[in-house]
């Protein structure tokens, strides 16, 4: 079974717009948990335009009496965001190699270029008790070098995979990404997958092994907005449950 971790960026950008705790991030947290999800994810970026610092420490503290439910937290590691994944010790952290001011994540590392400085992170990250992640592109090379940094796991960045999704390159594409999983296995490396997967295209790359956790927020709030929130969650989870 795949885990089915909830990212709550969109509810926070819509509390946000409005300058008070409505939505609430930890209502919501704890709407998805009693729905059955195994994992909360926050993605904080340096403007807190969503997800705030504070909401971090707000759903540890929340969680406490969740102990099943995984938090993870994704992000950029700069000074402000290392302090926060000390203080917190989530049970994952995602390191994404974003700009201040990306709109979205897109890319996955480049272990050529920035192994250097990724490496000492994830054995920071290690070194706290956090599992550590690497948001990575489906490249068996970059994912050779990125099972040298450390990291206990990678997530496969989907967008290319969603993009391909129902036209003629969706077999080809999506083999590419089972190679990588099943090479990523082969080396240790737990897989976790997350971009642009929603209720039409999840359920074919589940068709790939070993995929042990999905974390979707942009396409899951909107869908409970179509199709309501129990409805969606359930979904999603006999999805997961292959």
């Amino acid at each position: 079974m795949t885990d089915l971790s909830v990212n709550l960026n969109k509810i926070a950008l819509l509390r946000n717009s409005r300058g008070r705790n409505y939505p609430s991030v930890i209502d919501f947290a704890g709407k998805f948990i009693a729905l059955g999800v195994q994992g909360i994810t926050i993605h904080p970026r340096p403007d807190e335009r969503h997800i705030k610092y504070a909401d971090a420490r707000d759903l540890k503290a929340f969680l406490a009496d969740h102990p099943q439910i995984e938090l993870n937290i994704e992000g950029f590691p700069d000074e402000v965001f290392l302090a926060l994944i000390e203080e917190v010790r989530p049970h994952q952290c995602t390191l994404v190699p974003d700009a201040v001011n990306q709109l979205t994540s897109d890319h996955g590392w480049d272990f050529h270029q920035q192994a250097e400085f990724v490496t000492p992170v994830i054995a920071q990250i290690n070194d706290w008790g956090v599992r550590s992640a690497a948001f990575l592109d489906p490249d068996t090379e970059q994912l050779e070098l990125a099972a040298r940094s450390g990291t206990k796991r990678i997530e496969l960045y989907t967008e290319s995979y969603a993009q391909a999704w129902g036209k003629d390159s969706q077999t080809l594409v999506l083999e590419g990404y089972r190679q990588v999983s099943q090479l990523a296995s082969e080396l240790g490396l737990g897989v976790n997958a997350g971009h642009d997967l929603d209720l039409n295209n999840l359920p074919d790359f589940l068709s790939i092994p070993n995929i042990l956790e999905v974390s979707i927020g942009h396409a899951l709030t909107v869908e409970c907005i179509e199709h309501g929130m129990s409805d969606t969650v359930q979904r999603y989870l006999d999805i997961c449950r292959g």
